[in-house]
């Protein structure tokens, strides 16, 4: 049977992607025990799957929309699929991210690794799929049934190795808060459809709610789409299961699942209620900030890689929060040039993060396939054994910490042109919180390069601080060619930012009516220019150029002058030679500073040596203060409601009769209302 492949279109591409990927998934299962053929072919053909739904979505995001009605699902119940520009672009992130994690999980995957490699596959692309469909969801029923398919197979891909205790915990506190989520987009859903009966996206958009109603499921949303993204004060699983998840796992939760919480908030508040009030934007932006903040901050004392790299991520989804924030009241107050500057910020920055975030998340599994470690505290000097791993993770870490000509930068430097131009805004409450927010970002973005030196700086340079990191080896080809693809995604989204834009603008101008191309504010393709030339500018290239100059010019001149000559010593001995390892920078002496500016944020168990002791021991332990406030709290409520329900059990035939009784008059009584 051949296809007539001219006539397909996107939308049809799309499917086929997913049908392969849940072909894949089925081939796993006939392989279940079959290492070989599931790492070595499965995994590159998944990869070459995500390279075309990345050509897709690219094509798609200048398209017009595209709808279809699957004849599956319950009676009178099909599934409504469309394919937009919004849901394009983020189609586009997951196949770009998900093309470097599947052939990087080609090398990486190792035998007798919990579950068998056959059952691994089938949930992996059963992830995928349920994430392309969730992005292309056009009713409430295919968008849930979807979603709650990601959260199930994320978790059993989370809880791979399920024998050890702390991985089952951390899987549990997962799919606690995915399902309090879903709850409450599901009833953001009902509060949409306003009591008409009709559960298709296209209904919601046609329905007037009123402000209380529309607040109402914005709330809901914030909540729901937010307890997925990792937002505060319901962050508390991200640094729980990044660490217990495979590194492909966790850069593919990090690195695109995250973005479909963002991907949810935007199709909900931009696009079915598309009527936003001012004060939803300054709970955001007020939202943003204190999680970007909270991120960065516990980033900074974290002494384990993967959870350094999950608060770093929950900072990163607090600017992505600020940007919605800001296009939220930029819309409300009818300012659509300068929503859309803060809109292309956000999608801009989801794009980078997706990739940076999966480089390094990928990077982390290959030091600690390599070393066993994956405590900072007995890392370090592995520039030497793993350049390959050490380089790659470099580009990564200076697109992470916003540093120029990188990607991270870019989209960095967009947030805040978007803050700085508030101040047009007709509100004098809101023009005198500018300073606080602008100053707030500013102070996150210097955290984040904070954090992200410590984390270079103690894993890769200065001395091994245990015999056994000299035996490190580095990664093999599948994994080096995952790393250097997401590598390559960080530069050109560094240095080409207005063809970048380009590809963003029209899911601007879908959402808000207008984006940067068409006003003319971006700029040309040297010079990015989004709110004016003479106001602020920026070219990579040239900035590229000039580094890259001084760089050659240096070494030229320290050939000239000193005639190559070198002098080796070992790494971080400050000029004194008889420095060990364990006198060098630790994880926990580089976070000190930090720890002792933000002690508010911590709750701090300090262990203190006296005088007397034989073994003095200096110990201490940073935890999330909000477990204590918020969340043990809930736990005992909930045990006390549990213990007082427990009552209602007592054994005797006639007291549940007496139940049913006054449940039938409850219910007799309020159906009469």
């Amino acid at each position: 049977m051949t296809f007539p492949t001219s006539t397909l279109l996107s939308l049809d591409w799309v499917l086929l992607v997913v049908a392969s990927w849940l072909s894949l998934g089925v081939a796993g299962l006939v392989f279940l025990r079959n290492f070989r053929i599931v790492a070595r072919v499965l995994f590159p053909l998944s990869s070459l799957c995500s390279v075309v739904l990345t050509a897709i979505g690219l094509t798609a995001v200048v398209q017009n929309p595209q709808i279809a009605v699957l004849p599956i699902g319950l009676p009178d119940l099909p599934f409504h699929l469309r394919l937009d520009p919004l849901a394009a672009f983020f189609i586009m992130l997951l196949g770009a991210a998900s093309a470097g994690i599947s052939i990087f999980a080609a090398g990486y995957f190792r035998r007798a690794e919990g579950a068998p490699p056959g059952l691994l596959c089938l949930q992996y692309h059963v992830f995928l799929a349920s994430m392309v469909l969730v992005l292309m969801a056009d009713d409430a029923y295919v968008f849930m049934v979807m979603w709650e398919t990601m959260a199930l197979s994320s978790f059993f891909l989370v809880t791979t190795n399920h024998r050890i205790p702390e991985i089952r915990r951390a899987g549990f506190l997962y799919i606690l808060v995915a399902h309090i989520g879903a709850i409450a987009i599901l009833l953001c859903f009902g509060v949409l459809q306003a009591n008409t009966g009709d559960y298709t996206f296209a209904n919601m958009r046609a329905q007037s709610l009123s402000p209380f109603w529309a607040s109402a499921a914005f709330l809901l949303c914030l909540f729901g789409f937010g307890a997925k993204a990792g937002i505060l004060p319901l962050h508390i699983w991200l640094p729980e299961a990044h660490p217990a998840a495979p590194s492909p796992i966790s850069a593919l939760m990090s690195g695109v699942m995250l973005k479909t919480a963002i991907y949810g908030l935007l199709r909900v508040s931009l696009d079915l209620i598309a009527t936003p009030l001012w004060w939803w934007g300054v709970v955001a932006l007020s939202l943003g900030l204190l999680t970007a903040m909270f991120g960065a901050v516990f980033a900074a004392v974290q002494t384990d890689m993967k959870r350094l790299l999950a608060y770093s991520s929950i900072e990163n989804i607090g600017l992505l929060i600020i940007a919605l924030g800001l296009t939220l009241i930029f819309t409300a107050y009818k300012m659509p040039a300068l929503a859309a500057l803060a809109l292309i910020a956000l999608l801009y920055h989801a794009l980078n993060h997706a990739v940076f975030k999966s480089l390094l998340f990928l990077g982390t599994g290959s030091v600690l396939h390599s070393t066993g470690e994956r405590s900072l505290g007995k890392l370090g000097g592995l520039m030497r054994f793993m350049p390959w791993v050490g380089w790659i993770m470099l580009i990564g870490i200076i697109a992470s910490a916003g540093l120029p000509p990188l990607n991270g930068f870019v989209s960095e430097w967009l947030l805040l042109q978007s803050l700085l131009t508030t101040t047009a805004i007709p509100n004098a409450y809101l023009s005198m919180l500018v300073p606080i927010f602008s100053a707030g970002v500013v102070l996150v973005a210097a955290l984040a390069g904070y954090v992200m030196v410590k984390f270079f700086g103690i894993i890769f340079l200065g001395q091994p601080r245990e015999e056994k990191l000299t035996n490190a080896h580095d990664a093999g080809k599948l994994e080096r060619l995952g790393l250097l693809w997401l590598a390559t995604g960080c530069v050109l989204l560094g240095v080409f930012p207005v063809a970048v834009i380009e590809v963003i603008d029209p899911v601007a101008v879908q959402l808000l009516g207008q984006g940067l191309a068409q006003s003319g504010r971006i700029g040309n393709w040297l010079l990015l220019a989004p709110v004016s030339p003479e106001r602020a500018s920026y070219s990579p290239l040239i900035f590229l150029l000039v580094t890259a100059t001084v760089v050659l010019l240096t070494i030229a001149l320290v050939h000239r002058l000193y005639h190559s000559r070198i002098r080796r010593a070992n790494a971080w001995d400050c000029g004194y030679p008889l420095q060990t390892a364990r006198m060098q920078d630790s994880a926990e002496g580089f976070g000190q500073p930090i720890r002792q500016i933000f002690e508010p944020f911590f709750r701090l168990t300090r262990q203190l040596p006296t005088a007397l002791d034989r073994n003095p021991l200096y110990k201490v332990t940073v935890e999330d203060p909000l477990w204590q406030w918020v969340y043990q709290r809930i736990a005992k409520i909930t045990e006390e409601i549990s213990r007082l329900i427990g009552k209602l059990q007592q054994g005797r035939i006639s007291i549940y009769l007496l139940y049913s009784f006054i449940t039938l008059i409850a219910l007799l009584f309020f159906t009469q209302l």
